[in-house]
């Protein structure tokens, strides 16, 4: 692709699931047998601490036992070649982008390892158990929760990414359904200002047609392949 020099890249669970991680929830509105409603949204969590923090912390336990898969590893790559300016905006709460040796990311819906204090908002690096309400390394408080921005809660790091999107030559969105806001929007956002757009999924999602491009397959194949013909031409 000519004229590219700034890339910006949004990852969903599609990219994830070829490793062994469970996309966000099924059809059903249940996320590994919970309701959303239950262990995704600040009510829940101050119905039934226990419960939430018992749920993120057996996600934390199963995402130690995945690896990158060859999509991750491509945009690592990516990322290591690439001589403009590049974000990959993952939507996804596991590492397996910084596992592959991914640098330039942006967890927007926060991450599995980190802890936020309720208290003092400060966010420590953690992989410990949250269960049993350790006590905040800043404040000394027991007031820690995931890292993880539930629904009803604002995304991080919104201005950086928009500030990216309007630098944009393309953006890419991988693994996505295309569903969720304020994630969903960013293609149009990117295409009115003059980006070219792809879509990568295993099938086209809800705003596909705001793509000039949209490939079908799994992250696992598709990934690789576009990252080789953007380096390689």
């Amino acid at each position: 692709m000519t004229n590219i020099r700034n890339i910006v890249v949004l990852t969903g669970a599609g990219i994830s699931a070829e490793s062994g991680i469970d996309t966000f929830r099924d059809a059903g509105g249940l996320w590994e047998q919970h309701r959303v409603e239950d262990v995704a949204t600040p009510e829940g969590f101050a119905r039934d601490p226990e419960l939430v923090q018992r749920f993120y912390d057996a996600r934390r336990e199963a995402v130690r036992k995945v690896s990158p898969n060859a999509a991750h590893e491509a945009l690592a790559r990516l990322d290591a070649e690439w001589e403009g300016d590049l974000l990959i905006v993952t939507q996804n709460v596991d590492d397996l982008h910084e596992r592959a040796g991914a640098k330039r990311v942006l967890h927007m819906h926060g991450e599995l390892l980190s802890a936020l204090c309720s208290r003092c908002e400060a966010r420590h690096r953690w992989s410990a158990p949250l269960l049993g309400q350790p006590s905040c390394p800043g404040c000394g408080e027991q007031a820690l929760r995931p890292d993880v921005v539930w629904f009803g809660e604002m995304p991080y790091e919104m201005d950086r990414i928009y500030a990216a999107l309007h630098r944009a030559d393309l953006f890419v969105s991988i693994g996505t359904s295309g569903a969720v806001y304020p994630a969903a929007g960013f293609v149009r956002e990117a295409r009115e200002l003059g980006a070219r757009t792809l879509e990568l999924n295993l099938e086209r999602g809800e705003g596909s047609y705001w793509f000039d491009e949209s490939r079908q397959g799994k992250a696992g194949k598709l990934v690789p392949e576009w990252v080789s013909q953007i380096l390689d031409t």
